[in-house]
């Protein structure tokens, strides 16, 4: 049974624990890096792209703490083993598991061409390697009995569908990505492993980091807080999820899009 906080001075105390975020290396992930490192935590970073990774561990490096970055294919198990046995190997440990690997694209279905290559490779990352991921780093965060807390980064076009951009196969791994969250919940609680979902709209890193006027313009007439979200807004919510704050909180997928969704 995880233990109840019983003051605000332990709250959010994280200081010493280690998160693995995929993707951590740029955009909402590197948010997310920056807010885990600045309230103590240590961070392991999994991606593919050990040059950016370089830059990423540099910005973490004033917060102070120990980070890593490890080479990464979410989409290929073998890889995901060796990455998450090396950080085990490296820091004896992790309590935080932040699923943030994704890429989007597709395009319309009937345009594209029978293999739908493209969807498929929405699917495997998006989804399957969150599915890859949470299946290596959950086995041993049950394997070690001191529980654990899963926070999968979805987005809103997995409970909407925005009419001014094509993210039809991108929405229907978020759908399926905000069930498995619930599901997990489930699946794990039994063994203190809290597994929560925070699902972002047009944030001012990754995808949206050079939004267009149309972007701006779509934002302004449909969103009631009229602006785009920042990634340290993201990981603020994952420190609360990650946090004993949040140690009676699991099965949820939160929405941080500025009431984006509010219009659908």
């Amino acid at each position: 049974m995880i233990t109840p906080i019983t003051s605000m001075t332990e709250a959010f105390r994280l200081a010493g624990k280690t998160a693995i975020i995929t993707g951590g290396n740029g955009g909402i992930g590197l948010g997310i890096a920056k807010s885990m490192a600045e309230v103590g935590v240590n961070v392991a970073i999994l991606c593919r792209n050990m040059e950016k990774a370089a830059g990423a561990l540099e910005e973490l490096g004033r917060f102070g703490g120990k980070h890593k970055a490890f080479s990464c294919d979410v989409t290929d198990p073998q890889s995901v083993a060796d990455a998450v046995e090396a950080v085990w190997n490296e820091f004896g440990g992790v309590e935080i598991l932040v699923n943030n690997s994704g890429i989007a694209g597709g395009g319309k279905l009937l345009d594209s061409n029978r293999d739908l290559k493209e969807w498929r490779a929405v699917i495997e990352t998006d989804l399957l390697g969150m599915i890859q991921m949470t299946h290596e780093v959950g086995k041993r965060m049950r394997d070690a009995g001191k529980g654990g807390a899963i926070v999968n980064i979805t987005s809103n076009a997995g409970n909407t569908v925005n009419r001014g951009a094509i993210l039809t196969v991108y929405g229907a791994a978020k759908a399926g990505a905000n069930h498995f969250t619930k599901s997990m919940a489930v699946e794990l609680g039994e063994y203190d492993i809290r597994v929560n979902a925070i699902a972002p709209g047009f944030t001012h890193a990754g995808f949206g980091a050079n939004p267009d006027q149309f972007l701006y313009d779509m934002v302004e007439m449909q969103q009631p807080l009229k602006r785009l979200g920042e990634a340290i807004e993201i990981g603020a919510l994952a420190v609360f999820l990650a946090s004993p704050a949040a140690a009676h909180i699991t099965g949820e997928v939160i929405t941080i899009d500025g009431g984006y969704t509010l219009q659908a």
